[in-house]
């Protein structure tokens, strides 16, 4: 497969945010994880991302004909079967790297069914969400995922903390989920959904100045976001949102006084929205 075209079906430009992700867990936890084991999660995260990313493109190839035919597969650029096969390698190597982790650390098994059940919801939702009311929920569901792997692999466990920081991100992936299921659209039918980022700024509301700073950011490039949805440009709407993440994910971080790692996801929301403007987020 050529390297352009890999780009595109992998949508790499969002994989920051998935670094972030994991650190936000690795915070949430309290748990001193190693370097090595925090970098070795954030690859076998990305290898579940990018393989999420190849089944959409395999799972909506009719759809695409019709509605967006420049992507790799309707224009002729890489066949089905092969985008197929790529997605399911690339979610069985995540998996693999979650398992090895969990052995080598030892009692990690659990981090093992959270990484199954994840591969598991990623190929539902790309079975599944064209035409689905309910997809934004299970695409929140599956960045929950990464939450909860990510931090079984370095607890065993999952702490009150976790869970609301994976009920945020939940929140925050069903409203901008939403507008992304729009994006072919003229008109938004109903804003209810976008009250969720509302919910998603409410729960992970500031513990310190340096929290604070980063969450008066959030809200800025969200209402940035929702000005470029009024303006009906709603992919730029959607690629903002999914930049966000990691600034979500960067207030987490500074609640629990780790400002090293909360830079780093700092740099992940500014690479994701430069690498954006290289490869389509969406």
């Amino acid at each position: 497969m050529k390297l352009p075209i890999a780009l595109r079906l992998g949508r790499v430009s969002n994989l920051p945010t998935v670094t972030s992700n994991v650190l936000a867990a690795v915070a949430l936890t309290g748990v001193a994880a190693g370097t090595w084991h925090v970098i070795a999660l954030c690859l076998a995260l990305s290898l579940f991302y990018e393989g999420g990313m190849f089944l959409n493109d395999a799972f909506d190839r009719e759809i695409d004909r019709r509605e967006r035919p420049e992507r790799p597969i309707p224009s002729g650029a890489i066949d089905a079967a092969s985008v197929f096969a790529w997605g399911f390698a690339l979610l069985a190597a995540g998996t693999g790297l979650v398992a090895a982790l969990a052995i080598a650390h030892g009692g990690g098994g659990i981090a093992i069914v959270s990484a199954l059940a994840l591969a598991a919801v990623i190929v539902f939702y790309d079975m599944h969400h064209k035409g689905n009311p309910l997809s934004p929920v299970v695409m929140g569901v599956c960045r929950a995922g990464v939450y909860t792997t990510a931090a079984l692999s370095v607890s065993g466990s999952l702490d009150g903390a976790v869970l609301i920081g994976a009920g945020a991100l939940i929140a925050y992936l069903i409203g901008l989920t939403y507008i992304a299921k729009q994006e072919n659209l003229t008109e938004l039918g109903n804003l209810w959904p976008l009250a969720f980022l509302a919910l998603a700024l409410a729960v992970a509301w500031p513990a310190n100045d340096t929290a604070l700073w980063i969450w008066i950011a959030l809200v800025f490039w969200i209402v940035r976001a929702l000005a470029a949805l009024r303006a009906k440009k709603i992919r730029d709407a959607v690629t903002s949102l999914i930049a966000g993440i990691s600034l979500l994910d960067g207030v987490w971080i500074a609640n629990h006084e780790q400002a090293g790692a909360a830079s780093v996801a700092l740099v992940c929301f500014a690479l994701t929205t430069f690498l954006q403007r290289f490869v389509p987020g969406t």
